[in-house]
């Protein structure tokens, strides 16, 4: 009995030496089984034998590999802090999508005038706003007054509210652009898939983080996150048009949908707007005066 758990354990928990090559001989046979078609031959049959047991020996290495993440994580100061401390996460976040929003707006205005493109100014203006909402936050961040100063929050979170306000003029005009103009986002091959993945990822991980970090009550850590929202339903819209205009034959569906979709995301935006603004001031006034600067 115990060689046989011994012989099951050395199947199961190979060498990495094992699962590195098992893996790679796996995914060839099954990329020659599908390319040949030669899905009920011999060698189709190996090759899922083999992809079997190596997702077996992948799925059950995957308690351990949590585990010494885990243990590098705690280990590393850096990528503990990021982990454990929400300030510093918001804060790396916050830097990224900044430095991404200044290239992809720089890149969209120097394109828009270049070539005259209303579409191109316009996407311009709409990641410059979102840029500069998140420098706001990511300079009251950085002046360490998270849950020290909150008037100075409520201040922040409804300059940002005024900035959605605007955001969503933008937003109006594009898809006023998609829906009668016939423009849109396109994505080429197999990245329309990858940004479906990533699009309805952001969009669920953004709506939960809403909620968790409205529970904190910091009006800071709350806009941060409502900010990506917006971005994600923005990113869902624009991943609708690109789907439609890819898969779809029928103009008029394409044009209703969008309108559709359009005139819901623009609503959700300018109901946040103005629920941030009115929300903020009435919390302001609520204040006792002396701590209002």
């Amino acid at each position: 009995m115990n060689k046989l758990k011994a012989i099951i354990r050395k199947l199961l928990f190979p060498n990495i030496a094992v699962i590195i090559i098992n893996t790679l001989v796996s995914a060839v046979l099954l990329i020659y089984t599908f390319v040949r078609g030669r899905e009920y031959s011999a060698i189709g049959y190996v090759s899922y034998l083999l992809s079997a047991y190596a997702l077996t020996i992948v799925c059950v290495r995957i308690p351990s590999i949590i585990r010494r993440t885990k243990r590098f994580i705690h280990k590393t100061e850096t990528a503990h802090k990021y982990f454990t401390d929400d300030t510093f996460r918001i804060g790396v976040s916050l830097y990224t999508s900044l430095t991404v929003n200044s290239i992809y707006a720089s890149i969209k205005l120097f394109t828009g005038l270049f070539y005259k493109s209303l579409w191109f100014i316009t996407l311009a203006v709409y990641y410059i706003m979102l840029t500069f909402m998140r420098f706001l936050l990511l300079r009251q961040i950085n002046s360490n007054n998270i849950g020290n100063d909150y008037i100075a929050e409520l201040k922040v979170y409804r300059i940002c509210g005024v900035i959605l306000l605007f955001m969503n003029v933008a937003l109006s005009i594009i898809v006023t652009m998609v829906v009668v103009k016939n423009k849109g986002f396109k994505y080429f091959g197999i990245l329309i898939y990858v940004m479906a993945a990533y699009t309805f990822y952001t969009t669920i991980h953004s709506i939960v983080n809403v909620v968790k970090y409205h529970k904190l009550n910091s009006p800071v850590l709350s806009a941060a996150k409502t900010t990506n929202l917006v971005a994600a339903l923005v990113s869902m819209l624009s991943l609708e048009t690109a789907m439609v205009a890819q898969f779809g034959d029928d103009e008029i569906f394409r044009r209703n949908i969008t309108a559709v979709t359009g005139a819901v995301v623009c609503f959700v935006v300018l109901g946040t707007a103005i629920y941030m603004i009115v929300s903020s001031t009435v919390k302001i006034h609520k204040l006792p005066k002396q701590q209002i600067k």
